[in-house]
């Protein structure tokens, strides 16, 4: 296998390990990049074991640009969510929901970098202690007590049930039609008592700049955006798989955004993630409007 062939089969294992240290799309495309230009300057007769070696370069370079992204998150307005991952509704998911869901990925952000990378290699990637304690430059013992420290971190944002996505779709259309004809009992009926509205305008587009917690809340923001922009909710651009969850990409008159909506064990929804933010909606913008399935 050539160099440019044993690169390509692992590119898409080195981006999805990125997506999840860094939250960005755009950003583990540049870092899967930056790997294939040093995969290809490097003495790969040298290298004995090609995907550990890719894996430790990723690695790096994810560590490398966290040290700047924590200046930044610092200064960041309002809450910050992940670019949202967008898969057609009607398709087979690409990934396991629990490992992209948005709850679990604002969990890792929790993390410091190196419990994160730890615990992404060892519980998602399944990669030994070992092999870890190469990656990292750590010993095993260390390695092992990163990823026993990140997993009772994690432990919390990890989905423990799983709803059929059908079962999902529908409480997500419901609640949006409710939330669009102002129907207060219908979209308090249809939230959790602890769910969780989250809207990242990065300071770039109007959002809540805290988390909202509970109907009340999340009813009370639903009633002033009718209030001030009866158009609010927008067009509907297509439903979508976001994050593993079902969702909408919309556009209104300054732009698309995205809804995710988590659902809870109980038939209600768990949280309800909401991107403005549009320097994360580029490459949502970059393909193009199609109308709604």
């Amino acid at each position: 296998m050539n160099a440019g062939t044993l690169f390509a089969a692992q590119r898409p294992r080195l981006a999805r390990l990125a997506y999840r240290m860094l939250g960005s799309l755009a950003e583990a495309e540049d870092v899967a990049q930056d790997a294939w230009l040093r995969w290809s300057a490097a003495d790969q007769a040298a290298i004995a074991e090609p995907e550990a070696w890719l894996t430790r370069t990723v690695t790096r370079l994810c560590l490398d640009r966290l040290k700047s992204a924590r200046a930044r998150r610092e200064t960041y307005v309002g809450p910050w969510l992940p670019e949202p991952l967008i898969e057609e509704a009607w398709t087979d998911p690409l990934e396991r929901a629990e490992e992209v869901s948005v709850a679990f990925l604002l969990a890792l952000q929790r993390l410091s970098p190196l419990e994160r990378a730890a615990f992404l290699l060892h519980d998602v990637f399944e990669t030994d202690h070992a092999t870890l304690a190469g990656v990292l430059g750590r010993s095993e013992a260390t390695c092992r007590q990163l990823v026993s420290r990140a997993r009772a971190h994690v432990r919390e944002g990890r989905p423990r049930f799983e709803v059929p996505h059908d079962q999902a779709e529908r409480l997500a259309r419901a609640f949006m039609t409710a939330a669009a004809s102002g129907d207060t009992a219908a979209m308090t009926a249809l939230l959790a008592e602890d769910c969780r509205l989250i809207s990242d305008g990065g300071g770039k587009r109007p959002a809540a700049l805290r988390p909202l917690v509970g109907p009340e809340d999340i009813v009370r923001l639903i009633q002033g955006l009718a209030w001030r922009r009866p158009d609010w909710v927008g067009d509907i651009v297509r439903r979508a798989r976001i994050n593993g969850a079902p969702g909408l990409v919309l556009r209104d008159p300054e732009g698309v955004q995205t809804i995710a909506f988590e659902p809870g064990p109980d038939g209600r929804l768990a949280a309800i993630y909401i991107v403005r933010n549009p320097d994360k909606l580029r490459r949502v913008e970059a393909a193009g409007v199609r109308e709604a399935g």
